[in-house]
Formats: C-alpha cells, sequence, structure tokens
C-alpha cells in the first residue's frame, strides 16, 4: 500500500471539531494527525476533504447478519456492504442464528465464513443458554467479542429462564457480559392481558405496552444488581425507556455501561400508526418523552454507545400476518451514522457525541486493539462525510426496505477507508481489507 494524506477536513474526535489533516502510513494505519496551520508531510496521494466531516469509522456492536440459517433474509456479503455505505467499518455480529452461536465450533465455523464473505472488519459473539457456561469457559476472548445474554425472548429462542444459572453466569463470566435486558414475566403477563382484549386484532401501537417499560427497567435493576454483586462486567443493550436511564445514572460505570439504537432516538410510540409492523422491535420503541430523555442521556454521556440492532426480516414476514406471527426487528445498519449526525443538524446532539458513541466508547467498552479512535497507530478506519439533504430510497440491504424510506436526512456518506484502503466512493463499495477485531479481555 502507498500512503494516503486526508486534506484539511473537520475532524470529529476526542469531543472536539476542529480542521485537521490525517496521514495515513502505507501500513495501513494512521501515521499523524496534521493540526491546522501545521506543514503537511508528502504522501502517494491526496484527498482534499475540506468540505468534509473526519470521523472514526463507525463500530457495530449490535447487528444481526442473519448468517448462517436465515440467508433468505440477510448475509454476511450483503450486510457488510451495506454497512460500508453507512459508514460502518467494523461490526459485532449476534449469536441468534442457525446454528445458535453458542459452542466453540459454531463460532469458528462463522469466523471462517467471514474470512471470506465480510467487507467490514468483524467479530462474532458466543450466546449464553441455561447451560453452556463450560463452553463459555473455554473461549479466547482476545479474539471473541464478548458473551450476549438473553432475559428476554427474542428472535432466535436463547432466553436464560434459569436465575441459578443467570447468577452463575456472572459470578463466573471471563468477559463482559453484554445483555438483552426485559423481564420475561412481565411480557408474559401483557402478552396475556392483550389477548384477552385484542384476540388476533392486536393494534401495533399495543406492542409498547406488551414489551413494556416496566419489563426494561425491572429486568435491567436486576442485571445491574448482578454485576455490582460479581464484580462483572456489564453492557446493557438498547436502552429505551426514562426507567432504565435513571438506573444506569446510579449505577457503578466501571462495571456497568450501556447502548441505546437509532430507531430509539428516532421514533417514538406516535409512529406506531404510520409504520406498524416495520418498526415492531424488541424492546419495544416507547413514548416521546422516552425518547427525548434517551437523547439527553446520549448527549449527557449517561448512555455511552450506539448499536444499529440490525435486525432484517423480509417485507412478506413483516407485512402479512397479524400481530403475533410477525417477528420484531428492523434494517438499520447502514443508517446509524446518518440518522446521528441529521439529529446533530437539528440541534439534538453534538457531533463530538456520534464519534464517542459510535466509534471510541464502543472500542473503549469491549477493548477492541487499536480502533475507533483517530489517532497516531490506530488503523485508519475513517469515514468522511458532507452535509447534504437526501431523501432515503433505495437501500442496500438485502431485504429491500427499510423504515426511514422517505425520510429527509441530512448528511451523506462520501468515503469510508477500511485498514487505510479506500471501501466506499461516492456511494459505491470499491474494495475493502477488512480483518476481524482484535480485544483486550477484561472481566
Amino acid at each position: 500500500m502507498t500512503t494516503l494524506r486526508i486534506d484539511d477536513a473537520q475532524l470529529v474526535a476526542d469531543g472536539r471539531v476542529r480542521r485537521a489533516s490525517v496521514l495515513i502510513d502505507g501500513d495501513g494505519r494512521i501515521g499523524s494527525i496534521i493540526e491546522d496551520g501545521q506543514p503537511k508531510p508528502s504522501a502517494d496521494s491526496v484527498v482534499d476533504a475540506s468540505n468534509n466531516l473526519l470521523l472514526p469509522g463507525g463500530i457495530d456492536e449490535h447487528v444481526h447478519f442473519r448468517d448462517p440459517g436465515l440467508t433468505h433474509k440477510a448475509d454476511m456479503a450483503s450486510e457488510s456492504a451495506a454497512a460500508l455505505l453507512g459508514g460502518v467499518t467494523s461490526v459485532m455480529d449476534m449469536p441468534n442464528v442457525v446454528p445458535q452461536t453458542v459452542n466453540i465450533q459454531a463460532w469458528q465455523d462463522k469466523m471462517d465464513a467471514a474470512k471470506q464473505k465480510m467487507l467490514t472488519n468483524y467479530a462474532f459473539y458466543l450466546g449464553a443458554t441455561n447451560d453452556n457456561l463450560d463452553e463459555l469457559l473455554k473461549a479466547d476472548f482476545s479474539k471473541v467479542a464478548a458473551i450476549k445474554f438473553f432475559m428476554g425472548s427474542s428472535t432466535g429462542g436463547m432466553l436464560i429462564d434459569d436465575d441459578s444459572t443467570l447468577d452463575k453466569l456472572f459470578a463466573q463470566a471471563p468477559a463482559l457480559l453484554v445483555g438483552h435486558c426485559e423481564r420475561q414475566s412481565v411480557i408474559k403477563a401483557n402478552e396475556d392481558d392483550a389477548r384477552a382484549r385484542y384476540a388476533n386484532n392486536v393494534p401495533w401501537s399495543a406492542h409498547r405496552d406488551i414489551r413494556s417499560s416496566r419489563a426494561c427497567a425491572e429486568a435491567t435493576d436486576e442485571a445491574i444488581a448482578l454485576a455490582t454483586k460479581h464484580q462483572a462486567r456489564l453492557h446493557i443493550l438498547h436502552v429505551s425507556t426514562q426507567d432504565e436511564i435513571n438506573s444506569l445514572a446510579q449505577a457503578d460505570h466501571s462495571l456497568v455501561t450501556s447502548e441505546t439504537c437509532p430507531a430509539y432516538l428516532w421514533f417514538n410510540d406516535e409512529d406506531y400508526n404510520n409504520y406498524g409492523p416495520l418498526i415492531k422491535c424488541n424492546p419495544s420503541i416507547k413514548t416521546r418523552q422516552d425518547m427525548l430523555a434517551l437523547r439527553k442521556a446520549l448527549q449527557d454521556g449517561i448512555i455511552d454507545t450506539i448499536g444499529s440492532d440490525h435486525a432484517p426480516h423480509t417485507l412478506r414476514e413483516k407485512l402479512c400476518h397479524p400481530y403475533w406471527q410477525t417477528p420484531s426487528g428492523m434494517p438499520m445498519v447502514g443508517h446509524s451514522l446518518p440518522v446521528l449526525l441529521t439529529l446533530a443538524h437539528q440541534g439534538h446532539i453534538s457531533l463530538p457525541s456520534i464519534a464517542r458513541s459510535m466509534s471510541e466508547n464502543v472500542a473503549d467498552v469491549y477493548g477492541i486493539k487499536d480502533r475507533g479512535h483517530v489517532k497516531p497507530g490506530a488503523w485508519a478506519d475513517i469515514v468522511l462525510v458532507r452535509e447534504q439533504d437526501n431523501v432515503v430510497a433505495d437501500v442496500a440491504y438485502k431485504c429491500q426496505w427499510s423504515p426511514l424510506n422517505g425520510a429527509h436526512l441530512s448528511h451523506v456518506v462520501d468515503k469510508v477507508f477500511v485498514n487505510g484502503r479506500l471501501a466506499v466512493d461516492a456511494g459505491h463499495v470499491t474494495g475493502s481489507n477488512a480483518m476481524p477485531l482484535s480485544f483486550s479481555p477484561r472481566r
């Protein structure tokens, strides 16, 4: 590889925005940051980025690429391409596929497939079940992203419903625990009430009450208590409620961190009337008050990271069934960054909070080596974006739809570099130099 200099961008990194240039060395790493006014070193090629924001490439910690076993919905190749086009350079894929990634052999099979398919950097989770703790203890967490556990049932059926198993998991887990926190008993009672009231004609707006704020808050509080009891590191996924924010604000941040998703920052329960099954997801999209509280918590640093929870289904699966048979989840990996940039453009969050939550904090929470920060020595995972009003229309997802279709977004992705190599240019994937992610595991 040759050297490359990206000139005169508005660099969004380390809590500030400033004009700077970035030199990428021939090994694909960042060689230096050249502040505005400093002499620029020579390079084999130069990119004029004077009309661009430069951010660290997004690290999406929470994707469901449906590969293996569910590839009629999505696969590693199609969804990693969509991720790149949205400025995401690394992804961590969840274990609820077919077969489930709950043992080391299944994890290795996914790693082997990724070498041939993935256009982004990649890592995979191991999923916890009621009976696989011994398998988890054998894993190499310098290569495995983390341990995913489900306290509420969702697509894939990996619910841990045994309290003693959950306690042992927190007591013995050798690495970060990443949790889907909804109390299953509360969900079940709400489902029973909805069946009695609506039978098979459940309105989409009732999803907010079935997968309720109480279900989220009770499970989140239980997980925080277990992390505190066992001094285990816990990362709570897809926070969707004000109540959870209140609990997180009181938790020990050295142990407990959290994620929210673009859908919870963009939509609220008023949108069920327009979007119906397209925004059915678990946990559910909550109230406008919750949405505004999440935006503030992200800006204030109470919520640490953004993950897309990219969970595609075909339109037929989403539109052709009553409530009870309609799967939860939506495609989002290619739109996380544009949605956040639009929220920043509208004044709801800051640009530095985007770099922090989509990249910097993700690398720090997971212990990802040499990623997530625009600094010398790090891999040159970089995205250039420019301000331009655009309407979401054609999407790159295999399922060929997005709940954002028709939405006006404020920025477009111009160029994406993965490990120093140009991977996206003007809306086209040009190649990739993808690698597996490496971690510095700690309990």
